[in-house]
């Protein structure tokens, strides 16, 4: 399946391993792809918004789900996660990202996906998709984001 990522989407990938590890997740789900592709650059500046604030405001999401059903976890630690040796699966709407990519790449005229073309994937999620939710959180403008990609600026 990777076989067609250039290094940085490779690069995000894992990152969003990482991040997926970092929270507890057991699955890699589409919020921790856009986390992922936030440790690139260039990512940063099409969207306007850094990893920390990402993590801050899909930390607030969390939070907010929770108290919604009764569970507030104000001054609750997450307990350390213990190394797994399995590989980390996708989730359904994380592994749909990756055709919509590669359809991103193809309209580009490109032959690898690079961390670009699965951000663009990412702006296609719709709402309740945990990246929707995210982008929605913090306020972004998926048109703008799109345009800011295709014209390199």
């Amino acid at each position: 399946m990777f076989e067609q990522f250039a290094a940085g989407a490779r690069d995000a990938v894992t990152s969003a391993l990482n991040e997926a590890t970092l929270r507890g997740d057991r699955r890699i789900g589409t919020q921790h792809l856009l986390l992922g592709v936030l440790h690139e650059p260039g990512s940063v500046r099409a969207l306007g918004i850094d990893l920390k604030t990402a993590r801050a405001a899909l930390d607030a999401l969390d939070r907010s789900a929770l108290a919604a059903i009764g569970i507030d976890i104000q001054g609750i630690e997450r307990p350390p996660i213990p190394a797994s040796r399995k590989r980390t699966p996708f989730t359904s709407g994380a592994r749909a990202v990756v055709p919509r990519a590669l359809a991103e790449t193809r309209k580009a005229g490109s032959r690898r996906i690079t961390p670009e073309h699965l951000l663009l994937a990412l702006l296609d999620c719709a709402q309740p998709d945990p990246a929707a939710e995210l982008m929605a959180q913090l306020g972004i403008d998926r048109a703008a984001v799109r345009e800011r990609i295709r014209t390199g600026a």
